[in-house]
């Protein structure tokens, strides 16, 4: 039994993780199995039984200087193998279920202000075929909190314009529903009515299920969208640097600082735990802050 090519199948049908998201998994167990064969440890990852073991790898990524971003990944990557090993009964301990990893320090999001995404949507010529639908795709991320991929794999069927909401397919087959506002519907009619047929026009099948067609017919990519973002942002003059889940995360910061609920938010982003949401608390406190120290006239400088 080839441990690897099990697992690997466990992720990717079972779990239905993305492709990426798998190569990272198996590169990380096979960096395991690599170093208990050349350090002589175990015979191989099914005899992996010392928890001391687990501790010694540990150790062993630090010394080699890898981040600690890293070291937490391939830790996490190895408990949720021995995991799966445990629960089809190929072994009978996980080492990694307790071992604990460094403490990384949680990163605020970068954020982009309400002037700065207004400024893009005003740059956009919607009169053309691809500028309609990059307006279209940006307001997506920006009003509906979508990945990336999100985006790029919707098709037509997920699209529920007399309910006025989007059906998302999320990480690990999560599917949640997420409201669409009244322009945004308004520019998806016409989007799948005139403009997605013209961009299918330039390829040789005019039956793609996907929303967003790019410049050659076909369904566009993650790497095609952040391009075109990329693209957006020069045009209209701007000079920082922008990428799809920062408008995600502009998503959720504005509904947190217009009041909306913790765990509203926590669904529509379609985050399985409440934590993973709760640091945009941070970043709303954070412009609260700057808020009242520029409006409160007991902060404000006199002259």
């Amino acid at each position: 039994m080839n441990v690897l090519d099990v697992f690997k199948n466990h992720l990717l049908i079972e779990k239905n993780y993305a492709e990426n998201t798998v190569i990272n998994y198996l590169r990380d167990v096979k960096d395991f199995s690599d170093f208990i064969q050349r350090e002589e440890l175990a015979e191989d990852l099914l005899n992996v039984r010392r928890e001391r073991l687990g501790r010694h790898y540990l150790s062993y990524l630090e010394t080699k200087g890898y981040a600690r971003k890293s070291v937490a990944r391939k830790i996490s990557s190895l408990r949720t193998f021995y995991a799966y090993l445990v629960k089809e009964q190929h072994i009978d301990i996980n080492i990694f279920e307790t071992l604990e990893t460094p403490k990384i320090p949680k990163k605020l999001p970068e954020l982009i202000q309400d002037d700065e995404i207004e400024h893009l949507f005003a740059s956009i010529d919607r009169n053309k075929p691809l500028g309609f639908r990059n307006y279209v795709m940006l307001d997506l991320l920006f009003s509906a909190g979508l990945r990336a991929s999100e985006l790029i794999e919707m098709t037509i069927r997920d699209i529920q314009l007399d309910r006025e909401q989007i059906l998302i397919h999320g990480k690990g087959s999560k599917d949640r529903y997420v409201p669409l506002h009244q322009k945004l519907i308004s520019d998806l009619k016409y989007y799948l009515t005139y403009t997605r047929p013209i961009l299918l026009s330039k390829g040789h099948d005019m039956h793609h299920h996907h929303v967003f067609i790019n410049y050659k017919g076909t369904p566009l990519s993650v790497r095609g969208l952040q391009l075109i973002i990329k693209d957006v942002l020069k045009k209209s003059g701007e000079t920082y640097h922008i990428h799809p889940h920062m408008l995600r995360h502009a998503f959720a910061t504005t509904l947190l600082n217009h009041g909306a609920d913790l765990r509203v938010v926590q669904e529509l982003l379609g985050h399985e735990h409440l934590k993973s949401t709760q640091i945009y608390t941070h970043v709303s406190s954070e412009a609260m802050k700057e808020k009242y120290k520029k409006a409160h006239p007991r902060m404000v400088k006199k002259p």
